[in-house]
């Protein structure tokens, strides 16, 4: 091979790195879950067959807003991020990507991600955007350093996707997408503890407080997590009583939000056991696509 040749190669390996870094920068699986949930609000308030273009249009600026939120929360971690054993490997801490890529970055791709949605949605569908973004970098990324509550308000952003796919549609909000809101937001609260208990030395290291450290009242997050579970189930079969979903909706939901609340007790009971942490995220992981794709079936 020729050393222009290998010049050559080199670049592109190089280029090929570099992209690969920046598509990394953006949480690939958290943008998936955030169009896969927007997208079923948005079919769901759909009255009659789905537009197309629209959901294009709504999916191209969701991504690309969450896309550059996702990397501006990367920015602002990135000194946390190297302190962990599960994060220090990102773009940044890696040292593959510099601080300002990222930010320039994660600015243009959510200012172009709100500004597409703005010419190709509505108003409403932009400003639900825009606060996701908005709570998830200024209220929870900073409230992960000072108190565990910060759970509860991650759970905001991230149960508000189907709320603006819904919008994308009809420009108002309903009761409909707000029962879904409520299913995200109470779902989110076990499977954050759950990971926060898996990860507890990790996020103890970096002095990020996802567990209440002092615990001689008993412990809070524990009956957040309880709370949530019981509320979930009845928020869960909601869908049904509304009479936009069926029977066979309520009784998966239930059985599914039943089997979340026992593994939820199970972790309470055992808070140094890593099982019961696992299968109580792993029941979570199940239970939402399950939830959402019934919701979907029943409207066919």
């Amino acid at each position: 091979m020729s050393v222009k040749a290998e010049v050559a190669s080199s670049e592109a390996i190089a280029w090929r790195a570099k992209a690969y870094a920046y598509f990394e920068l953006t949480k690939p699986r958290v943008v998936t879950m955030v169009l896969v949930t927007t997208l079923a609000g948005f079919y769901l308030a759909a009255p009659g067959g789905l537009d197309l273009a629209l959901a294009i249009n709504l999916l191209a600026g969701t991504a690309l807003a969450a896309a550059g939120t996702l990397a501006l929360n990367q920015y602002m971690e990135r000194d946390t991020d190297a302190l962990m054993l599960r994060t220090r490997h990102r773009p940044l801490p890696d040292g593959r990507l510099r601080p300002l890529e990222a930010l320039i970055f994660g600015l243009a791709a959510t200012a172009a991600g709100l500004g597409y949605l703005a010419v190709s949605t509505n108003w409403l569908c932009t400003a639900i955007t825009a606060a996701i973004t908005v709570i998830y970098l200024f209220a929870y990324t900073p409230l992960k350093r000072v108190t565990w509550a910060c759970d509860i308000v991650g759970a905001i952003p991230g149960a508000l996707p189907p709320v603006a796919g819904w919008a994308a549609v009809r420009g108002t909000v309903a009761l409909q997408p707000m029962v879904m809101f409520a299913i995200m937001f109470l779902w989110q609260l076990p499977h954050t503890f759950a990971v926060a208990r898996l990860y507890r030395d990790d996020y103890r290291r970096a002095g990020i407080k996802l567990l209440p450290e002092d615990a001689r009242w008993g412990n809070p997050s524990d009956i957040v997590v309880i709370a949530a579970c019981i509320a979930l189930i009845v928020v869960g079969i909601a869908p049904t009583l509304m009479g936009v979903a069926g029977t066979p909706y309520l009784v998966v939901a239930a059985v599914l939000s039943a089997g979340m609340l026992g593994f939820g007790i199970a972790m309470v009971s055992a808070p140094d056991e890593p099982h019961p942490a696992r299968r109580l995220l792993f029941a979570s992981l199940v239970y939402l696509p399950i939830v959402l794709l019934m919701m979907v079936v029943d409207k066919l």
